[in-house]
This record gives structure tokens, sequence and C-alpha cells, in this order.
């Protein structure tokens, strides 16, 4: 269903399009407010403050232009108020994007479809290739984190590697792929 057809079924108390809206959008806006905190909780609360904000104000809301802009300027607008209230420095505020157009939000589209796919995989599995992937560690250094062996490492990445392959479009995957080799 198109965003402005949601948001009317919305502003007429239809609590589905509030669960369409959420499900099409949570994962984009948690990668979102991950770029200012990595405590998944509070990300969570976050996002999940912005529909409560929305619903409870539904009637008086009114969105001209792009539904998916007004609920991430909600998001935006949100975070900067939690680390205002935490008295957190700046510096974590400099991380967020501006909201600026939908080119933005594409982006974020194949980061959350990434996200998804990464979700699906088995806990371990996930563990050793988040360690190898955005902590840049080494198949050793992972194997001696997690007492493990070296080649289990191998197996796994390459394992994880090949179910992402499935999960997502050639692009996003080559994307993905890509951006995460190194030499181990």
């Amino acid at each position: 269903m198109e965003d402005k057809r949601l948001w009317e079924n919305i502003k007429s108390g239809d609590k589905q399009a509030l669960n369409k809206l959420h499900e099409k959008y949570f994962h984009q806006m948690c990668l979102y407010a991950r770029k200012s905190t990595n405590n998944s909780g509070i990300v969570e609360e976050l996002v999940s403050d912005c529909f409560i904000k929305i619903w409870e104000n539904r009637k008086k809301i009114n969105i001209n232009n792009s539904v998916k802009n007004y609920i991430f300027l909600i998001l935006r607008n949100s975070i900067i108020d939690y680390f205002r209230k935490k008295q957190v420095g700046t510096e974590t505020l400099e991380n967020l994007p501006e909201i600026a157009d939908e080119s933005y939000f594409d982006e974020q589209k194949q980061y959350a479809l990434l996200y998804q796919a990464l979700e699906k995989l088995p806990k371990q599995r996930r563990k050793i290739l988040e360690l190898a992937v955005f902590e840049s560690l080494s198949y050793k250094q992972i194997a001696d984190k997690l007492n493990i062996s070296r080649n289990t490492v191998k197996t796994q990445i390459a394992r994880a590697y090949r179910l992402l392959k499935e999960s997502l479009e050639p692009k996003d995957f080559y994307l993905f792929y890509f951006f995460s080799q190194k030499k181990n």
C-alpha cells in the first residue's frame, strides 16, 4: 500500500495501517538510529516511540510531502531529544545525517535488506561474520576470541557469504562482499 494511503488510513484510526507502516520502515529506522548509538535497546525504544507519537498525534499531523521523510524527521528529533536529556556531547549527534532526499532512503533500504539478511544467519555464524566485517578482526583473532579453530572461522564465513548471496539481490551482495574483503 502506498505511504500516502497508509497515512490517510492511520489518520482515520486504522491500527493495521500503522502496523504496515511500522513493518515497512522499522529496520531502516533502526539502522538510522544506530548511527548515534550501538545500544539496540535504546535504538528500538526510540523507533517504537516514533510510532507511538505518530499514533497519538495522528489527527494533528498534516503530511503534505513524503510520509517517509516525516517519520525519519520525527526519529531524528527524538534522538536529539534523548541525547539532550542524557546530556551526551554533541559529537554523538554529529553522526546523524540530515534528512535530505529520497536517495538517502534508497541507500538505507539497501542497508535494511542487508540487516534483515544478516538476522537470518545462525547466531554463531552471524557473530563470526560481524567480527570479521564490522570489527575487522582476522580469522586468527576471531578464532582466539571465540575459542574455535581458524578453519571453523573460515568455513562459517564462507557459509555466511553463501546464504547472503542467496538472500540479497546480486548488486547488494557484491557491494557488501567487496566492502568486507580484506586479507586474512
